[in-house]
């Protein structure tokens, strides 16, 4: 089993910038995708930036290109997502995700098998 925890959601300005992180425990060496998904009000959960757990291979969505990078330390066992140039619609609730079958790691080409419990992000105009 694998527990993720984030942290560092917080409130901020149109064009500021923003870090959340999300610290992994457990059984970490099974995780194979991991990720950043969000989902703001009245709107369905979206895939945000994924990446293969033992480095490389990242993919973000089409909305966040340029703005936002996916990096983690794995001697730390924690996932990070930079967010510059926030937007009011980039306002959620973010969540950490991983998976434990091998697979390709691109948004939309994973099913979930663990979940953090979210960080909100709101970021006002």
């Amino acid at each position: 089993q694998v527990q993720l925890v984030e942290s560092g959601g917080g409130s901020v300005q149109a064009g500021g910038s923003l870090r959340v992180s999300c610290e992994a425990s457990g059984v970490t060496n099974s995780m194979y995708c991991v990720g950043w998904f969000r989902q703001g009000p009245g709107k369905t959960r979206e895939g945000v930036a994924t990446m293969l757990r033992t480095g490389g291979h990242t993919f973000y969505a089409d909305s966040v290109k340029g703005r936002f990078t996916i990096s983690q330390d794995n001697a730390k066992n924690t996932l990070y997502l930079q967010m510059n140039s926030l937007k009011p619609e980039d306002s959620a609730m973010y969540y950490c995700a991983a998976t434990r079958i091998p697979t390709y790691c691109a948004l939309g080409a994973w099913n979930v098998d663990y979940w953090g419990q979210g960080t909100q992000v709101t970021v006002s105009s």
